[in-house]
């Protein structure tokens, strides 16, 4: 993530799933603060975030919005914050992330992929 020491890291767990995580490094190890999937169920995209010492440790779905063009929009209208966490794709090494509440009101940052 720019200027933080904040990383996401992403492995093909099978044809229909992605497997991920967001996490820290302190003192050389590993604090992980999320758990991610994408997943294709019956013909829907979901992204689900399993944060770490919130929502009494349930996760949150986030469907594909397919509407929304030139960017990935994940969306889940219901939940309180995030509403809606959009990747825009900026160059071969950089995605620009949204994640937005209501009146799209929200957080950005730009994520670069590590070699």
């Amino acid at each position: 993530m720019e200027n933080k020491e904040n990383y996401e890291t992403w492995k093909i767990k099978n044809e229909n799933e992605l497997e991920g995580s967001s996490y820290k490094m302190k003192a050389d190890k590993k604090i992980v603060s999320e758990f991610l999937s994408i997943k294709k169920i019956e013909g829907k995209v979901i992204y689900t975030a399993q944060v770490v010492n919130q929502n009494d440790g349930k996760p949150i779905e986030f469907v594909l919005n397919k509407e929304v063009k030139n960017k990935i929009s994940f969306e889940n209208l219901t939940h309180d914050f995030p509403k809606k966490i959009q990747y825009t794709k900026l160059d071969e090494t950089t995605l620009f992330v949204e994640v937005l509440g209501e009146n799209d009101k929200g957080f950005s940052y730009k994520m670069m992929k590590q070699k």
